[in-house]
């Protein structure tokens, strides 16, 4: 055999496509990019770029971006309450190109949620879905508009429920509870945006990026269903304040068999001039429950310091040397 004789193409058939005559693109995905394209082609035209102006210290103008999802058609929009923050002005980009002026309707920092307003009608709305029914390892699609990218998509699954993010508003900090951790991409744009299910149904809003393949969403549930509707009525959230620092606490045996729970709120600090203060409440207290409701941890009393309770008094049982007293606390409002 001569070199002429030596075949020396590459084979073409390793570099052809395999013939896909007869098959539609829709059967040629595999079941997860079926699940992600339909979510985003529900969700896209529900989710809107933010441009937002501020006004800093010395007369500052700032500018920043975000995400809101749309829940109603006349332009009631959720996102974030950071992207928000300070707003003198802005506008709304939809995914069909059109723009419109914002308002911001109510904001609450301390559960990082905002209501927004576009001055426009007939918007494609998103479904809203219960974080509560989420489960560790199912797939959540995010859509926002990182960077400015309008219509950004990403995918991952939720990597771990029942996190705790700290927010602070003025002198306050609160703990958001029950935060959706993901591994889907999350980038600075994406805040206010949706976090999804498979059914595009909105669970989360995605609030901030801790690390390299680590979002985290604040959950769409019952209780910020609750935040939102009060935003919506009266711009918004009014919570009472107790004047105390604390963290759970296991509880002797006995006095767990007694109250039915085994953990309380010990209190670590009393603030000065508190309702706490002159309600009797003092260190090393542990709080087993408010008005007959359990208090397992810092969590479950924050729930309970509701507006209701604002200059009512709650009855208190608390643990205090081995022995169960009631202390009766008139809450005042909580300002920023």
């Amino acid at each position: 055999m001569t070199d002429t004789d030596t075949d020396t193409r590459p084979d073409t058939l390793l570099l052809t496509p395999p013939p896909v005559d007869g098959v539609d693109d829709t059967e040629a995905l595999d079941a997860y990019s079926v699940a992600v394209s339909a979510v985003a082609e529900k969700l896209i035209p529900a989710v809107a770029s933010l441009r937002v102006e501020s006004q800093r210290g010395r007369g500052q103008q700032r500018q920043g971006s975000g995400s809101a999802v749309v829940l109603s058609p006349d332009g009631y929009m959720l996102t974030s309450a950071h992207v928000v923050d300070g707003a003198t002005g802005g506008r709304a980009v939809f995914a069909d190109g059109g723009e419109a002026p914002i308002t911001v309707v109510g904001a609450d920092r301390l559960s990082d949620l905002a209501v927004v307003r576009a001055a426009v009608t007939d918007l494609p709305s998103a479904r809203v879905g219960d974080a509560d029914r989420l489960r560790v390892g199912q797939l959540v699609i995010a859509v926002g508009n990182p960077m400015g990218f309008a219509g950004s998509v990403t995918a991952g699954v939720v990597s771990a429920l029942g996190r705790s993010l700290p927010v602070r508003a003025g002198t306050h900090t609160r703990v958001v509870e029950n935060v959706i951790q993901t591994d889907a991409a999350l980038n600075p744009g994406n805040s206010g945006g949706a976090l999804a299910d498979s059914r595009a149904r909105v669970v989360g809003i995605n609030t901030a990026v801790a690390g390299m393949g680590l979002g985290l969403a604040v959950p769409v549930n019952a209780t910020t269903l609750r935040i939102v509707g009060t935003l919506l009525a009266e711009g918004r959230v009014r919570r009472a304040f107790l004047g105390i620092a604390g963290g759970s606490r296991p509880l002797p045996p006995a006095t767990a068999h007694r109250v039915g729970h085994d953990a309380g709120v010990e209190v670590v600090e009393v603030v000065s001039g508190s309702p706490a203060e002159w309600g009797g409440l003092r260190r090393g207290d542990v709080i087993l429950d408010v008005d007959g409701y359990p208090v397992t941890g810092s969590g479950d009393l924050q729930q309970l310091m509701t507006g209701d309770r604002i200059g009512r008094p709650v009855m208190i049982r608390a643990l205090r040397n081995g022995t169960v007293e009631g202390v009766v606390v008139t809450p005042v409002e909580l300002h920023e």
